[in-house]
């Protein structure tokens, strides 16, 4: 998996950034925090149980975005995105679940359908970001 940086003088779209990755397959989770990565972003993370994603969300630092895969070891992920929808955070769900799983409530949540298009997950992030309508 390799995305590319842009040739041009700009910056990376994630620098600066901290995303929090939650997901409990290992080499997933890895590909994640390098793509996020390589559009410049710090990862906080990322956390394959929910009690670990718990402790990065209370641990005091800043998150800008998130990655939340929507069942961890068979717990669903919805407590740490209601968190983060109360802090105002973008996040993207990534599952092999149907939409119908995630609910009404996360409804407007940008829901990435594994296997996971990394770069087009890194740049839906870069754009929550930059664009906090495009939630």
């Amino acid at each position: 998996m390799t995305i590319s940086r842009s040739s041009s003088d700009r910056p990376a779209p994630l620098t600066g950034r901290r995303v929090f990755v939650v997901e409990d397959e290992y080499f997933l989770a890895d590909d994640i925090s390098e793509a996020v990565r390589a559009l410049g972003a710090e990862v906080a993370g990322p956390a394959g149980h929910v009690e670990d994603a718990f402790k990065i969300l209370h641990d005091g630092s800043t998150l800008d975005a998130a990655v939340l895969d929507v069942n961890i070891h068979s717990e669903m992920i919805f407590p740490i995105a209601r968190e983060l929808m109360a802090r105002k955070v973008p996040f993207v769900f990534t599952t092999g679940y149907e939409r119908i799983t995630v609910g009404a409530e996360f409804q407007d949540v940008p829901l990435i359908e594994k296997p996971i298009d990394l770069t087009a997950m890194a740049r839906k992030l870069a754009a929550l970001i930059a664009d906090p309508k495009d939630r």
